[in-house]
């Protein structure tokens, strides 16, 4: 799980922010939920709707309750281009799984015969 207790100090710290983010790619869902709430608020990096409500629902993907409160919020305030950015970085990220997916199964049925 990832340390929250840091939110409060890195108001403008990259050096945090990428730590938290690099937590959230590992599918932490603390991280995820805080991912959302920094991107929401630019905490440690730039400001950006489109990717708080993508953390946002990677965060609600694993049951997060307070990321489905969070993430109203967030789109109340986005534009329509924003929204469809969230959608693309979310459709794009289940293809990525798909993908691995489909590459681990091939590979699990695969007999190498060196």
């Amino acid at each position: 799980m990832a340390d929250l207790r840091s939110l409060i100090l890195f108001c403008n710290d990259p050096d945090d922010a990428a730590r938290l983010l690099r937590a959230a790619e590992t599918g932490d869902v603390d991280a995820q939920y805080a991912a959302g709430l920094v991107y929401a608020e630019g905490r440690g990096v730039a400001q950006d709707e489109a990717r708080s409500f993508y953390w946002l629902s990677r965060a609600i993907e694993q049951g997060d309750r307070d990321a489905q409160t969070l993430r109203r919020i967030v789109a109340m305030n986005m534009s329509d281009e924003q929204h469809e950015q969230a959608k693309a970085m979310l459709a794009e990220h289940k293809s990525g799984i798909t993908r691995r997916l489909q590459q681990g199964g091939n590979r699990a049925g695969h007999t190498s015969y060196h």
